[in-house]
Formats: C-alpha cells, sequence, structure tokens
C-alpha cells in the first residue's frame, strides 16, 4: 500500500519553567447524540487540507477533522525558531524523527498508531506476516474522543495533542538539576505559523 507523506506546519508560542511532569487533561464524556461537524464548528476558522483544522478562538483550541482511517502517513515534528545557544542544539530549521503512524478508529475513540517498521515481513504468505505484526508491539502515540460526526468523518480536540512538547526540546534543556516542561499558562498556537497545507491545482 502506498504511504502518503504529510506535513503539519505548526508552531506554537511555549514557555518552559522547570517543574514536573504535567498531565494532559482528558477529554470530557460526551453526552446525547453526536452533532454533526458543520454544527459543532459553527463559527470556528477552517483550515482546508490533507487533515483539516478548526481553529476555535473563543477557547483557544484546535480541532482535527479525520476522514482517512487504517491509511499510514508521515508524522514528524520540528523548530520553526532556534533558541540561540549553539550549545545546546535546539537550532532554528531543525527537523525531528519522522514516524510512519496512521488513525485508527475504536467505537468513539480514535488512536494515534505508530507501526513497527523495524520488524516487518514483505512475505506473500498472510500467514507469516501476521506472525511478525503479533511478535513485535505497536506503539500508540495518543488517543482522541469523536466530538462530532458527518458521513465517515470525525471531529476530535487536538489541542492537548498538539500543544506540548512532542518535539523533546524540555528534555534536551534539562540537567540533573532541574527539569523543563511546556507551561500551558503561557502557551498558545501560533497562527501565522499554522497550515494544513491544501491541494492547489497545477499549473498548466
Amino acid at each position: 500500500m502506498p504511504r502518503r507523506s504529510i506535513t503539519f506546519a505548526l508552531a506554537l508560542f511555549f514557555a518552559l519553567g522547570a517543574a514536573g511532569q504535567q498531565r494532559p487533561a482528558g477529554a470530557a464524556a460526551l453526552a446525547g447524540p453526536t452533532p454533526a461537524i458543520a454544527e459543532r464548528t459553527s463559527g470556528m476558522l477552517k483550515l482546508d487540507g490533507y487533515f483539516p483544522l478548526y481553529w476555535d478562538e473563543r477557547t483557544g483550541s484546535l480541532w482535527l477533522e479525520i476522514s482517512r482511517f487504517d491509511t499510514d502517513f508521515l508524522y514528524t515534528t520540528g523548530l520553526a525558531a532556534g533558541l540561540g545557544s549553539n550549545d545546546i542544539g535546539l537550532d532554528r530549521g531543525q527537523e525531528g524523527y519522522g514516524k510512519i503512524v496512521s488513525f485508527q478508529r475504536v467505537g468513539p475513540k480514535v488512536l494515534l498508531v505508530q507501526s513497527n517498521q523495524s520488524f516487518r515481513s514483505s512475505s506473500a504468505n498472510a500467514a507469516e506476516r501476521r506472525s511478525v505484526e503479533d511478535s513485535f508491539a505497536r506503539s500508540v502515540l495518543w488517543g482522541f474522543t469523536v466530538a462530532a460526526e458527518s458521513h465517515g468523518r470525525v471531529l476530535v480536540d487536538a489541542t492537548d495533542f498538539l500543544l506540548r512538547d512532542g518535539h523533546g526540546a524540555g528534555d534536551q534543556l534539562s540537567s540533573d538539576t532541574s527539569v523543563y516542561r511546556v507551561d500551558r499558562t503561557r502557551s498558545a498556537f501560533y497562527l501565522p505559523r499554522t497550515k494544513s497545507f491544501p491541494r492547489t491545482p497545477r499549473s498548466k
């Protein structure tokens, strides 16, 4: 199956402060029937693309519309701006390690799953391929809760997933005497660099 490569350009204003680990807030349980996506995103700014984004200015939340399940794509992180210290190594334009992932839905949950690319089989025998898959675990990077749904497409709140230190900058800054994490009270999405790259027709 061909793999699609897709990149999110998502820049954050975030402040790192010395503290212990912070547990992200979980999604609230949904009550009643699931609303339609158009109803749930009414009044939000839509950023169209491979995975459309919706910006809710009132709450500072970023929502993600998912229509492609069980389809591999590339998830990667990077730094749009540097720290200004060569010794630390957090430089402008730095790229993180790419991961081949896919969205998988299980009832009201959507899981972002990273497949195991280190151990895989290209055998024509389905039993052999299944044997390798069952012998080495996959990783669930995040779990989302479906907030709205329309015609096979679902909407999830991606704020906690995106507004975090996915690049590992805090780990690079930490030492034996201090630990750094994202301070959510001083963090927000930077919209000028938040994009979803819609496909545009090629000029003839």
